[in-house]
């Protein structure tokens, strides 16, 4: 039995790897993304919670979908709190809310829209 058949027979297939892309999920919603298409909160080794853009910084993270209303449910719900196993103080509450209204909103896309994309062949 040659290489390529022994391949086929144990599933893999010839050619270069996929890219592996990281995935995360939202602390207040619960949907996995792309890392790099939420925003990662961050608790930094002294204690302060931040913004972490470059999704780098030391320290125990959590993270959110750029939806606001997302933002919102987390820092009502104690969510974050939570995933960040520290009490967030409200100075710091308000900088995130802050940061989240300047997101612009999202529209979630229904299933009527997914269907209409596929027709078009």
């Amino acid at each position: 039995m040659s290489s390529a058949q022994t391949a086929q027979r144990q599933g893999r297939r010839k050619g270069p790897r996929p890219k592996h892309i990281p995935q995360r999920m939202c602390v207040s919603c619960r949907e996995r993304s792309a890392k790099r298409t939420l925003t990662r909160i961050v608790r930094t080794p002294e204690g302060r919670v931040e913004i972490d853009p470059t999704g780098r910084m030391n320290g125990r993270g959590a993270y959110l979908c750029d939806d606001p209303e997302c933002w919102e449910r987390a820092l009502r719900s104690q969510a974050l709190s939570r995933a960040l196993k520290v009490e967030i103080d409200p100075e710091t509450i308000n900088r995130l809310r802050a940061y989240a209204a300047t997101l612009p909103p999202v529209s979630r896309s229904s299933p009527e829209g997914a269907s209409q994309e596929g027709s078009e062949a």
